[in-house]
């Protein structure tokens, strides 16, 4: 079982460095300086992607800065502060039932609600609270479980001590939680990254090649821009490198968040470790 096991494992990182080949070896041919930091041109088979890249990390944070304090101070509540009863139990059933409804779904909430009922319209603004809304689920259930594994003890010698239950949380839990809330953050981002659905709803331009001014105007996004490039466009022979080249810049880019991530996560665990 052990030896079935280990080729299971061997089976899937081969797949994954299949996958990661097949893209590297199809798309590093359209990378250059000009591939980067140029916008479209000639109907989508020549010039860069620097518009969708930029747009691609507005949204990245934009959800980030809307999920993480929410996220964060609903698993604090739910596992601190509200009574262990039927309520908590339906709020993390339907939280774990928010994970799994389709992407689609969002963009079409993110639509109606974000986009017409409060008159957002196509914007930054619409797609971050969107892709927020689907990021919020991984990071309210990563916080309340890194706040149940820290032992009760830790609790009641705090208060023991004269601390608030406030202090408690903010001086003693929190720093020791964080890692792993950290690690809630990089899941919730790299399922954002590469999400087409939300957005197309919500903020994503077909062509635009300019940069937005706020966050009221709409914007190009790695995701849909791979797949306009690859589904339509005048030339679908021409614009199939620069598919591949815009998926391996996703690629890049939700690596280089992630090494970003964990570089935080490994302050926090190095601050915890001294003290």
């Amino acid at each position: 079982m052990f030896a079935c096991f280990r080729m299971l494992s061997y089976g899937v990182a081969l797949l994954l460095f299949f996958i990661l080949g097949f893209i590297l070896v199809k798309g590093i041919g359209v990378i250059n300086w000009e591939f980067l930091t140029e916008a479209p041109t000639d109907g989508m088979t020549k010039g860069g992607i620097w518009p969708a890249i930029v747009g691609t990390f507005y949204l990245m944070i934009g959800s980030a800065l809307f999920s993480f304090p929410i996220g964060v101070m609903s698993g604090i509540y739910m596992n601190e502060y509200a009574p262990q009863g039927k309520l908590v139990a339906f709020i993390r059933m339907m939280t774990n039932n928010l994970a799994g409804i389709p992407s689609i779904v969002f963009g079409l909430f993110g639509m109606a609600f974000f986009v017409n009922y409060l008159s957002f319209g196509d914007s930054i603004l619409a797609g971050s609270f969107t892709l927020g809304l689907l990021a919020l689920p991984i990071v309210i259930r990563t916080t309340e479980e890194a706040f149940k594994d820290i032992p009760d003890s830790y609790r009641e010698g705090s208060l023991a001590l004269g601390a608030t239950k406030a202090q408690t949380i903010w001086k003693v839990l929190l720093p020791m939680a964080m890692p792993r809330i950290i690690t809630g953050l990089i899941l919730s981002l790299g399922r954002v990254s590469g999400e087409t659905a939300p957005i197309l709803f919500t903020c994503a331009a077909y062509f635009l090649p300019k940069l937005p001014e706020s966050v009221f105007d709409q914007c190009m996004a790695l995701p849909y821009h791979l797949y306009v490039v690859a589904t339509s466009g005048t030339d679908i022979e021409a614009q199939l490198p620069i598919a591949y080249g815009t998926a391996l810049v996703l690629i890049l880019l939700v690596l280089i968040m992630n090494l970003a991530a964990n570089t935080v996560r490994k302050f926090f665990e190095n601050k915890l470790k001294s003290k």
